[in-house]
């Protein structure tokens, strides 16, 4: 099995075993930079670890069924870290909205789109 193949096989089973929590609905603010809207809902994975020591972070998009379309990598100089965001659901077009987000002031990010 070649290793694109078996990383979105751990990814799937990751989503598979964790409740997804939206604590961000889309059109809301961020808490702490208010100019920040989320064009999209916005969460995490429960009982998951990240670098900020919360959940894995998600983007829920439109397409039903919720299958994991994509993952953002994000490096953030303010926080010194870096993170995966999972796309759950999400359609080429809203994949482009989320990265928009991870590209603003102190973070850029790359999103890698699963074929």
């Amino acid at each position: 099995m070649e290793n694109r193949e078996r990383f979105w096989q751990h990814i799937d089973r990751l989503v598979a075993g964790a409740e997804v929590v939206i604590d961000r609905p889309a059109g809301t603010a961020h808490p702490r930079y208010p100019d920040l809207i989320y064009p999209l809902d916005y969460g995490y994975l429960k009982g998951t670890s990240a670098a900020d020591g919360g959940g894995i972070d998600v983007w829920r998009g439109s397409l039903p069924g919720g299958a994991v379309t994509g993952v953002i990598c994000t490096v953030d100089l303010t926080k010194r870290d870096s993170e995966i965001k999972i796309l759950l659901g999400c359609t080429p077009e809203e994949m482009q909205l989320a990265l928009r987000t991870h590209n603003d002031g102190s973070m850029a990010g790359v999103l890698i789109a699963r074929e």
